[in-house]
């Protein structure tokens, strides 16, 4: 048995875009299933139904939002963390978010010992990032 969990995100319109940023960042494999190829009535066929990152270590999914979805954002806030030891894959990849986006807490070590940071990249999903640093580690990533 086994059990996953994986992050889905909607957006307004911008699902395809966003998806192949986060591909063109993270890698992996990127499906994408519009409302077109499945006929569905009301929808823009070139929206965005389904949409499946899928990586070595994680998969990521979205979709365009349904008309109306909008009047339930707002108030809540939502992060995807990422938690592991890989310093560079990590700070890389914190990197790239904060490049087109918006840092919030920079990447710094903390009192508990490892690196934390968060970003909200251009698609105003959030970020957080927590590397677990290797003995002797200094903040210019040198031991």
């Amino acid at each position: 048995m086994s059990v996953s969990i994986n992050p889905y995100l909607n957006f307004a319109g911008n699902a395809r875009e966003a998806m192949e940023y986060y591909q063109s960042i993270f890698g992996g494999k990127l499906d994408v299933m519009t409302f077109g190829d499945f006929n569905m009535p009301n929808m823009p066929a070139e929206g965005t139904m389904h949409a499946a990152l899928v990586t070595d270590d994680f998969t990521v999914m979205g979709c365009d939002a349904m008309p109306g979805a909008e009047q339930t954002w707002g108030g809540t806030r939502n992060y995807i963390a990422f938690m592991g030891d890989d310093v560079d894959t990590l700070v890389g990849w914190y990197n790239a978010l904060a490049a087109d986006g918006m840092p919030g807490m920079p990447l710094e070590k903390q009192v508990w010992g490892d690196m934390y940071g968060d970003v909200k990249d251009k698609y105003g999903i959030e970020w957080m990032f927590n590397i677990s640093l290797p003995e002797g580690w200094s903040q210019t990533g040198e031991a």
